[in-house]
């Protein structure tokens, strides 16, 4: 889960799209798409390579200039099938509506230069400064190059960002109280260029060219199916949740692990989904009518405050997906990676652990819970974990694999964490352990 609620540059667009009196067509949205998320992604480089054509430092260029020369430079630099003038054209029209004469007339010098001077462009070289280098020309802040370097090496670093700024495959999961992974995959071929089974998640899929957008299939509309990343996919398959059981989801989010969880429980047993935020659990609460879930209660509340969970609980079982800095999801959200509280790793793992701490104390003797955060930071991973055993010397990191599924018996590492980076596993960056209450 995500620390900045519903507001990340997928769901904005995602909600823009559904409250659009006048759809897109999927050949508009596709651009709109591309356009917004790549100018994002590539942001740092785009604004190096306006920094190499103005005589005006890009602090003192209006911000809404800056982002016309974003997104002209971005269809210049990036895209093939627009041709360099009618990116100009569009920059230069989109300027006069904004600007003054000097403007436009800035706005086109700027990007004509750029034009011609594309392929003399110098970007800074490795061997001189490699934190400055990868920053640059893999459009990244450079604090996270610099922990990145520091952890991986530079050939390493290069490959994680060079798979992060990959547009990834959309993927699924299928709804396997409807259906299994076979049929649902037949029944897409016809609203994808390609379906794929995952290569880890049993039940995940691989979709690429849309043919009709998610939110219109009639497969996802009879709820067969629900978006999410392969990594997240994994994380109930960890904790093992049986039917009949009782389950806190403790930060619940959209409920993607929700209810998976519920599919893992054959939708018996009682989940408890907890979040903060009322319009996600209303939104959750809808998603689990669209696929047929029926042992899911909402309950809105701050988990970080005393809580009024003793009537719900204990419970069997414990998902804490905790909020987190998300640098591991960056590929699907880019805009995480120009949020400078991100740096801020300290106060993350602060929050992360008071909240282990918090929802520990609803777990049944023998009961297990799962700790998961979308980062690879050992900040958020293996420091928060041994924090909670040296205050909790009556949980134990559960280290019998017997009964996991092969897919997430082979990311587990000798110390019992489960770890998932993009470039190494093809999927978002994930961490999570499960710990189990003595009796």
């Amino acid at each position: 889960m995500l620390d900045q609620g519903p507001f990340h540059l997928d769901h904005i667009v995602q909600e823009m799209f559904e409250k659009n009196a006048h759809p897109m067509t999927r050949r508009d949205r596709a651009l709109f798409n591309a356009l917004v998320f790549g100018v994002t992604r590539w942001r740092k480089r785009l604004d190096w390579i306006i920094g190499r054509h103005s005589n005006i430092p890009m602090k003192k260029i209006r911000p809404e200039v800056q982002n016309i020369l974003r997104l002209s430079l971005f269809q210049i630099f990036f895209l093939d099938r627009i041709p360099d003038s009618a990116a100009v054209h569009t920059a230069v029209e989109m300027a006069k509506k904004n600007a003054p004469v000097w403007t436009v007339r800035f706005v086109n010098g700027l990007l004509r230069n750029a034009i011609r001077n594309r392929d003399a462009l110098e970007y800074p070289l490795p061997g001189k400064d490699p934190v400055a280098s990868l920053a640059v020309t893999r459009s990244f802040p450079e604090w996270l190059i610099r922990r990145w370097l520091d952890r991986f090496g530079y050939e390493e670093t290069r490959d994680l960002c060079d798979v992060i700024n990959d547009v990834p495959p959309l993927t699924i999961r299928t709804n396997t109280l409807k259906i299994d992974r076979k049929k649902l995959a037949t029944l897409l071929a016809t609203e994808a260029g390609t379906v794929m089974p995952a290569n880890r998640a049993p039940d995940g899929l691989y979709l690429t060219a849309l043919k009709t957008p998610i939110d219109r299939m009639k497969p996802f509309t009879d709820g067969l199916f629900q978006v999410q990343d392969e990594a997240a996919q994994l994380i109930s398959l960890l904790l093992q949740p049986r039917p009949g059981e009782t389950v806190l989801d403790a930060c619940a989010g959209f409920g993607g692990k929700t209810a998976h969880m519920a599919q893992l429980m054959n939708n018996s047993g009682h989940i408890m989904a907890v979040d903060i935020d009322q319009k996600r659990l209303m939104r959750l609460s809808d998603d689990m009518k669209r696929m047929g879930i029926a042992n899911v209660t909402c309950k809105t509340f701050d988990m970080e405050s005393p809580a009024l969970l003793c009537e719900a609980g204990p419970f069997d079982r414990i998902l804490l997906d905790a909020p987190c800095s998300g640098l591991g999801v960056i590929r699907r959200n880019p805009d995480i990676k120009w949020d400078e509280s991100r740096q801020n790793l300290q106060r993350f793992a602060a929050r992360q652990s008071a909240l282990f701490h918090h929802v520990s104390q609803y777990l049944k003797p023998s009961g297990r819970i799962v700790y998961s955060v979308c980062s690879m930071e050992p900040e958020e991973n293996e420091a928060v974990v041994t924090a909670f055993l040296n205050r909790h010397p009556d949980f134990k990191i559960v280290m019998d694999t017997t009964d996991l599924p092969d897919p997430v018996r082979a990311l587990l590492d000798e110390r019992g964490f489960l770890r998932t980076f993009p470039h190494r596993d093809e999927m978002d960056g994930f961490f999570a352990v499960c710990m189990e209450k003595r009796a």
